[in-house]
C-alpha cells in the first residue's frame, strides 16, 4: 500500500505551542479517516478513526435533540471536549454553523449554499473571520445520493442501498484545488463514510473541513 503523502508527520507540528490543542490532536493522524454513525442507536453518534485505529472526533446526541448545539471530544470517555459547533440561524436553508476550540476560540464555519443544494448539495466552509468562503463542499455524484434517499426507508430493499449507492463530496479551495473529499462507504446499519486528504493546509483548515464533513453528513441524513 502506498503512503498517503497528505498523512500528517508528528515532527510538523514540532514549532506548535504546548497549549494548541488541537495542532496537538491531529499530530500524526493517519489518513483515511474513517467516519461512522450509528444509525440504530437511541442517541446519534459519530465517531472518526483514523487508518491506524485512533479515535480523532467523538459525539453523541440525544434522541430529538435539535442539532443547533454539536458537542464534538476527542474520544469515546468524553473526558476532554475539543470543539462546539453552533447554528447561527435556526430552520434557515442559509444558516451557518461555527465551530469553536476548548478555550472558545473559532476553529472555522460552514453551512449549505441555499436553495442550491437542494438537488446537488453544496456547502461553503469559512476560516476564522472570513465573509469570503475558503473552500466549496460539492457532490460529486448526487443521482447517488437521491437513489440512496428513496430507497433507504424501504423495508429490506433499504438495506442494500448502502451497498449500491456511495454518494461522494469534494472540498476545494477559492482556486479550484481539492483539499479532502468524503465517501460513502458499504455498511448495513450503520452510515460508514471515508475522508481522504488530498491537499496540504493548516491544523484548523484541516479541522474544520473534518468538523464541516460532520455536519454536512447530519444535515444530508436528516434531509434523507
Amino acid at each position: 500500500m502506498n503512503e498517503n503523502p497528505h498523512n500528517t508527520p508528528a515532527d510538523r507540528f514540532a514549532g506548535i505551542p504546548p497549549t494548541d490543542d488541537i495542532a496537538k490532536q491531529l499530530a500524526g493522524i493517519q489518513y483515511p479517516l474513517r467516519l461512522s454513525f450509528k444509525v440504530l442507536a437511541l442517541a446519534s453518534q459519530a465517531t472518526v478513526v483514523d487508518a491506524s485505529g485512533k479515535t480523532v472526533l467523538y459525539t453523541k446526541q440525544k434522541m430529538f435533540k435539535f442539532r443547533e448545539h454539536v458537542e464534538i471530544y476527542t474520544d469515546k470517555s468524553r473526558a476532554t471536549r475539543l470543539a462546539d459547533i453552533r447554528a447561527n440561524k435556526v430552520i434557515d436553508w442559509s444558516a451557518r454553523y461555527v465551530s469553536t476550540d476548548a478555550d472558545g476560540r473559532e476553529i472555522g464555519a460552514v453551512g449549505r449554499k441555499g436553495w442550491r443544494s437542494i438537488w446537488r448539495a453544496h456547502y461553503e466552509t469559512f476560516n476564522p473571520g472570513d465573509n469570503v468562503p475558503d473552500f466549496s463542499i460539492r457532490e460529486e455524484n448526487p443521482a447517488a445520493k437521491l437513489m440512496d434517499g428513496l430507497l433507504g426507508d424501504i423495508p429490506v430493499l433499504g438495506l442494500a442501498t448502502g451497498y449500491l449507492f456511495h454518494p461522494k463530496y469534494l472540498a476545494t479551495r477559492s482556486n479550484g484545488e481539492p483539499a479532502m473529499r468524503l465517501e460513502k462507504k458499504a455498511a448495513f446499519f450503520e452510515g460508514r463514510f471515508m475522508i481522504e486528504k488530498i491537499g496540504e493546509m493548516t491544523p484548523r483548515e484541516e479541522l474544520n473541513l473534518i468538523l464541516s464533513f460532520m455536519m454536512l453528513v447530519m444535515l444530508e441524513r436528516k434531509r434523507g
